[in-house]
Formats: structure tokens, C-alpha cells, sequence
């Protein structure tokens, strides 16, 4: 079965698993296998002001919408693009007085869609709304609860004048939005910026070792695979980070997508031996280990806390402190002092003690690339950012080799059009000259960045957050 733009997937169902797709056609590392914009999208509460609501690109200035002075767009092509699916929602918003969430956004723009359109199959749809999955049985009582105050909240924004839809296709739907919303990304890949329905990329099943990966891009999401696909086999994506030991990561599916997951690295536990390693000379005590896990995971907390805080000093003395009782007894790729590391660079690379920075970053990349999927998104967004970080420090070398491993791994997970790919190839091309002067001259490599450094201030790194990469789905933890 195959619809526009969908010719190389097929949709099938399988025993256990419900639906999911199969490729047509071979496919090679990088591919992308298919391209699908929102059935229908919105921007997030928080950021309704700092959002495109067309393009979901952040933009310094955004123009505001007359009529409703809620709907933000970059240019008017953005907002003449926005019309027909805002037309509807703008007059709602007048009416009703203000913006309501962005589920009842959603479900409503959903719902104007079918409308619009009638029900059954959309233009290059392999699956209708109303047949998604919702797993409303599943949901617990606190979720019940949630979902009964959505639907009463959208039926005080719904106007009367359009048309009134049963309660059962409404639930349908807000359950749909719960385990199916895929969260977009703004332009750069950095920060969760709002939440749409892909109907074809919610028939992708979940793999630990996914063979494909999605990435948001130019107001559309890719699904692109990550190494060699034959005709015939199915396509995965991974729904959670993969860096979290296998019972972990199955309790997390349980709880949030109502699956037991049965893939390879689940089954046999694949590199839970990694993220639990141990120093082998001498080996601690279990109790030793237990002791200084637990510490990791207070550690953890308190460093959210202070960096909710904005006690950013505070952070790196925590972790400084964490390390010292790690480094004697946890392994290179265990997970918790992965952990401390990925935030300890992040937070002094910010803070411009780019040379500590450097030293955790190598650290961290190092443990990542004996875990992770060698085409893994986030191993390559660690791997970036480790080499910025290093050639802040000065040191050049190492900096250029890691910002050439990050290119060539966010080739194949998000392409050359990418923006944060182009930012690379600057960053590559940059990080090539002046190791060249360096091989050259390291005298004259130094003097030049040292008056270079003197007129134009080094460029901060981004304020930490305490969010990591944005997950693949939107859903409340």
C-alpha cells in the first residue's frame, strides 16, 4: 500500500506488534526514506511569543496576528501560509477570549481538519486519524482525569457554528495527541518547540538499535535511515535515548507508550554491562558501588535543583565533588559518570573554563562512542559539542578532529540542508585553516588568537537547560 511521497514504504501488520513499515527499496546510511509535513501542529503555551506558529522557527521579531493577537509569524508568507489552518482557530480564540492549551490547540486545528476535509484517508496518508492508536483503555486514573478536563476545556473553546463531533471521537483524538504527538524542534535542533500528528512516521515501530532516525527539518520531519535497509525489512525508530541501562529504558515504554519492548538490546541486555562498569584494578566492593551510585543519583538531583536556580557555580562544585568519589570506583561508560560529565562541560563550557570543559567533554565523547549507535543524533550533537568546546580551549587539534566526526555522523542523521549541519561545515571549515596556521606556526597560531580574542569577545555558549535533546514524542513524564 503506498501513497504519494510513500512509495518506497509499505504498511503492514504483525502479530504482538500492531502495525508498522517495511522498505520497498534499499536504502543507504543517510537516505531519507520519506519526507511528511503535520497533519496538523502547534507551537508550545511557553513560546507562543518567541515561536514561529508556521514555520516553528525562533525569531528575534515575530509579527502578531491583528485579529487575535495570539498567533506570532516570522513574515506575512508565513502568516498568508498559516491562514487556513489559523482562520478557524482565530475566530475561536476571539470568541472564547483567550488561547487555550496546546492540546485543545491541537485537538481543535485536528478536528477543523476533518472538517475541512471529511474523515478517512488524507492526501498522502497510509493510516486516517481515526485510526491511530490512542491506548485510552491504558491510561490510568490521573491520566483519565486529565483527559476528562481536555475534553471539557475544548467543548467551552469548540464554537457552535462548526461541526459537533461525539464525545468518542474527541477522547479518540486527545488520546491520540498523548501517545502519538511528535515533538518538533526549532530550526537548529536545540530546544522542543511544539507538538504536531504525523500519521505515517506514528507507524514506525520502536527499536532500542533503530535502523532509521527522525529529524525536523524546513517545516517538515525526515525519516532517514542510519545504515544499509534491504527491501523487505522494517523500518524502526528509537522512542527513547538509548543511554539508560535495558530495564530502564523498558519501564519508561511501559509507562509512557503501553508496549513491553522486545528488541535485541532489551532481550539480552545488550551494553548494560558498559553503562554499569566498574574499575577493574582493584575491583570495589558491591557496597562500595552501591554507595557511590546513590551518591550519583543525589548528586543529580541536587545539581537540577541549582541549575533551575541558576546557580550555575554551584553546579560544577557538585559535580567536581561527584567525580572525585567516581573516578576510583566507576568504569569509563558508566552511565552516572557519564552523566556528571555531559553536565559538568556543558555548565563550564557556559561559564568560559573552556580547559576543564574540554578535559570532561573528551571524556564523556569517549564513553559515548562505546554505547551509543555510531549514527546515533545525540552521540553526534555530544560529539559537536565537544569539539566547540575544545577549540575554545585553544586546542585546536583535537578540536577539528571532533567537529569533523560530528559532521560526518549529522550527514546521515539529519542531512547536509540542516541548519545546525551547515553551522558545522562553517565551524569545519574554520576549525581546517586554523589548524593549518597552527601546523605551520604555533607561535604565530597562539599570538593571532590570543589579539583576536582581545578585540572580539569568544562567542558564550548557549545558557544550560535542563533539557536534554528533544525526545522523539511529546508526552508528559
Amino acid at each position: 500500500m503506498t501513497k504519494g511521497g510513500m512509495e518506497s514504504v509499505e504498511l503492514f501488520t504483525t502479530e504482538g506488534k500492531g502495525r508498522g513499515l517495511k522498505a520497498q527499496k534499499e536504502f543507504l546510511a543517510g537516505d531519507v526514506i520519506f519526507a511528511e509535513p503535520a497533519y496538523a501542529a502547534v507551537v508550545f503555551d511557553s513560546l507562543t511569543h518567541v515561536i514561529c506558529h508556521t514555520c516553528f522557527k525562533r525569531q528575534e521579531r515575530l509579527h502578531r496576528c491583528g485579529q487575535c493577537k495570539f498567533a506570532h509569524y516570522c513574515d506575512r508568507t508565513c502568516q498568508r501560509a498559516a491562514w487556513l489552518n489559523h482562520k478557524n482557530e482565530c475566530s475561536a480564540i476571539k470568541r472564547h477570549g483567550k488561547a487555550p492549551t496546546e492540546n485543545i490547540r491541537l485537538a481543535a486545528r485536528i478536528l477543523w481538519k476533518m472538517e475541512r476535509e471529511g474523515s478517512g484517508l488524507s492526501e498522502g496518508c497510509l493510516v486516517a486519524i481515526e485510526e491511530l492508536q490512542n491506548h485510552v483503555d491504558s491510561f490510568g486514573e490521573e491520566e483519565k482525569k486529565e483527559l476528562r478536563a481536555d475534553v471539557e476545556s475544548f467543548l467551552e473553546f469548540w464554537p457552535p457554528q462548526c461541526q459537533q463531533f461525539g464525545m468518542q471521537l474527541i477522547s479518540h483524538i486527545f488520546g491520540v495527541i498523548s501517545c502519538n504527538g511528535f515533538t518538533l524542534s526549532d530550526q537548529r535542533g536545540l530546544q522542543a518547540v511544539g507538538v504536531g500528528i504525523f500519521p505515517n512516521l506514528c507507524q514506525a515501530n520502536h527499536d532500542c538499535w533503530p535502523n532509521c532516525t527522525v529529524v525536523f527539518n524546513n517545516g517538515k520531519i525526515e525519516l532517514r535511515a542510519l545504515n544499509k535497509i534491504s527491501p523487505g525489512d522494517e523500518l524502526t525508530v528509537s522512542y527513547v535515548d538509548f543511554l539508560s541501562l535495558s530495564e530502564e529504558r523498558r519501564k519508561q515504554l511501559k509507562k509512557q507508550y503501553y508496549f513491553d519492548c522486545t528488541c535485541e538490546h532489551c532481550k539480552k541486555q545488550l551494553k548494560d554491562d558498559l553503562m554499569l562498569a566498574v574499575k577493574d584494578s582493584p575491583t570495589p566492593s558491591a557496597d562500595t558501588v552501591k554507595e557511590v551510585i546513590q551518591l550519583s543519583k543525589d548528586t543529580l538531583e541536587k545539581i537540577n535543583k541549582a541549575r533551575m536556580e541558576g546557580h550555575y557555580h554551584e553546579v560544577v562544585k557538585l559535580c567536581r565533588d561527584c567525580l572525585k568519589k567516581q573516578e576510583p570506583v566507576l568504569g569509563d561508560t558508566n552511565i552516572y559518570l557519564l552523566r556528571i560529565l555531559s553536565i559538568a562541560s556543558e555548565v563550564l563550557s557556559y561559564l568560559q573554563m573552556f580547559e576543564e570543559a574540554a578535559d570532561y567533554a573528551k571524556r564523556m565523547v569517549d564513553g559515548y562512542l562505546k554505547i551509543y549507535h555510531p549514527n546515533n543524533a545525540q552521540l553526534g550533537m555530544a560529539v559537536m559539542r565537544a569539539g566547540v568546546t575544545h577549540w575554545h580551549a585553544g586546542l585546536i587539534e583535537a578540536g577539528h578532529g571532533l567537529i569533523c566526526k560530528a559532521y560526518a555522523i549529522l550527514l546521515i542523521t539529519h542531512g547536509p540542508s540542516h541548519p545546525i549541519t551547515k553551522d558545522l561545515e562553517v565551524m569545519r571549515v574554520q576549525t581546517e585553516m586554523e589548524l593549518r596556521m597552527f601546523q605551520q606556526n604555533e607561535f604565530m597560531y597562539y599570538k593571532m588568537r590570543e589579539a583576536a580574542l582581545k578585540n572580539q569577545k569568544i562567542q558564550v555558549m548557549p545558557e544550560p537547560s535542563n533539557e536534554t535533546t528533544p525526545s522523539l514524542f511529546h508526552k508528559k513524564e
